[in-house]
């Protein structure tokens, strides 16, 4: 980390994460804490009592009234945000055409909507030099698999947004970048077994393909990496003097290497492999 991003007693960093006390929102507020960082800790359950340089916040994303309850008790502190840090995210696993309406809107307003609302309302708070961190995933720069659409989807959104907001804010002096995540041990990774395991049991059209999918997934998300990992990739970002805008953490090198086939081809190597 260099000097000039170094928190120091006379001159603290606040920082807001979101999410922060899911698997990664947690790893990354703990660590920021220990770094010295003073943290706001925002999620949709948080604990009453605040730690050692943790300051928690019960608020929800994808509500702009809750937003603003949250500016005011920031700003009951400082007036100043060095970054703003989100893993608010929600996962689903369903087929395209069997979702039900109400299921993808959800998952939009909390994985892109949520991300939006929280970046406009604590803006006034960012200053030249402050940073937004987004958690994307490794399935954003890629082509969906199947079943995964909808989450593969809203990430793909959500990384464009954070690519778009960085060519404009950096006119303000404020950085933006993304860490595409692949798998990581945390809640989500067992919310996303729990979902295929729900897809396989409910889907009326693909039972057979769905069963053959889950080993699949089973056998990527076996080769995962402790939500620590991302923490420590939040630090080297925020101690960085001009970060990029992308940093990639355990990419799993099956899927980019389908990727890496033509259209044509990988559509016919995930026929061949879910095919009943």
């Amino acid at each position: 980390m260099s000097a000039m991003n170094t928190p120091s007693a006379s001159s603290p960093r606040y920082i807001l994460v979101t999410g922060a006390y899911g698997g990664m929102g947690r790893a990354t507020i703990t660590a920021l804490a220990k770094r010295g960082y003073k943290v706001f800790a925002l999620d949709l359950k948080a604990p009453c009592e605040a730690q050692q340089g943790i300051i928690p916040i019960e608020a929800d994303v994808t509500n702009e009234a809750s937003l603003a309850m949250a500016l005011g008790k920031v700003m009951e502190t400082t007036d100043e945000l060095f970054a703003i840090v989100h893993f608010a995210g929600r996962y689903v696993m369903d087929s395209l055409i069997e979702v039900p309406a109400k299921e993808l809107e959800a998952v939009f307003r909390i994985n892109v909507l949520g991300a939006f609302l929280v970046n406009r309302t604590f803006q006034p708070l960012l200053k030249t030099g402050s940073r937004i961190v987004m958690t994307t995933s490794e399935l954003a720069p890629l082509d969906p698999l199947p079943f995964t659409g909808i989450y593969a989807v809203t990430k793909s959104t959500l990384d464009k947004y954070a690519y778009s907001l960085a060519m404009e804010l950096q006119l303000l002096g404020v950085k933006v970048s993304v860490i595409r995540a692949g798998a990581v041990s945390t809640n989500m990774l067992g919310a996303s077994t729990s979902a295929l395991d729900r897809f396989c049991s409910n889907t009326r059209l693909y039972t057979c393909n769905a069963d053959r999918f889950k080993h699949v997934v089973d056998s990527i998300e076996a080769k995962s990496v402790p939500p620590e990992r991302i923490a420590s990739k939040v630090l080297r970002i925020l101690g960085k003097r001009s970060p990029a805008f992308a940093y990639s953490v355990n990419r799993n090198p099956l899927l980019l290497l389908l990727n890496a086939l033509p259209k044509r081809l990988q559509l016919f190597a995930i026929r061949q492999i879910l095919k009943t």
